[in-house]
């Protein structure tokens, strides 16, 4: 089990490393586009998400989201802004009308570049202490620099033209900097393997597993895994319903027992 969590930790800090050499190399090409997107491709984003979620870790409680993108062609690729407003119950019921303001995030993204032939984005988000009650935030000031990709997987030969499959990892290092010092320091790695179908631009499934390794608990690790089916019901709103459950691990940061979401964005 050492061996693996020191191969987890030097792929960490390698992905760390390259972040800097990633968005420099980005900087030396300003006449690319970010992945994905074309003329038609919207500019902003406007989400409204309430989740409600069984037994989970500080800043993953039943909750109201709001969150603002704005996708952009340069260098910056995303402007983001996430709004919780966790209730002031933390059970799974919740108590939708009695919320409180959460940990605000804010990302910035950078476009993609290829790398051996595969695209790759690079982030970075920062987490303020603004919770209003202990149960609600993590009292801390918080870093998280991420890379992802967005891989197309060709499926031709096994079904209709019309389905868009795409597999999309993702890793992430959250740690604190700064805050209330009787709080619990952050130190942990996200990651995210998303197996992702649209099909007909209309209508989308993912199957996301998040493993969690956390650092303050001698390399602990947890897991959860998430079903998300989308309609496009109309041309710029978007329906999400998302079931989500513990694969392992207790107490690790960013896990739950379960969780029921549904979302609705607006983009333009």
């Amino acid at each position: 089990m050492r061996n693996v969590h020191t191969k987890i930790r030097l792929l960490t800090a390698a992905l760390i490393v390259l972040l800097p050499a990633v968005m420099a190399q980005a900087g030396d090409d300003l006449s690319g586009k970010p992945a994905g997107q074309s003329k038609e491709s919207p500019r902003f984003l406007f989400e409204l998400k309430r989740q409600a979620t069984d037994r989970a870790t500080v800043g993953e409680t039943t909750s109201t989201w709001i969150k603002i993108e704005n996708f952009r062609p340069g260098v910056v690729s995303l402007l983001r802004l996430e709004l919780p407003f966790p209730d002031q119950r933390t059970s799974f019921e919740g108590d939708p009308f009695n919320p409180r303001l959460g940990d605000i995030k804010t990302r910035v993204g950078f476009r993609a570049v290829p790398l051996g032939g595969i695209p790759l984005s690079s982030f970075f988000e920062v987490t303020f202490p603004t919770a209003q009650s202990e149960e609600l935030g993590t009292g801390q000031y918080q870093l998280s620099p991420g890379i992802w990709s967005n891989i197309p997987i060709s499926l031709t030969a096994l079904g209709p033209t019309n389905h868009k499959v795409s597999f999309e990892p993702l890793i992430q290092q959250v740690v604190s900097v700064a805050g209330d010092k009787d709080r619990r320091n952050i130190n942990y790695t996200k990651f995210e393997l998303s197996l992702k179908d649209l099909w007909r631009q209309k209508y989308r499934m993912k199957l996301t597993a998040k493993p969690v390794v956390n650092w303050m608990q001698n390399g602990d690790t947890g897991a959860v895994a998430e079903l998300e089916g989308g309609w496009n019901i109309h041309r710029h709103w978007w329906v999400d319903l998302l079931f989500g459950a513990r694969l392992w691990g207790e107490a690790v940061p960013a896990t739950y027992d379960g969780r029921i979401e549904i979302k609705v964005s607006f983009m333009f």
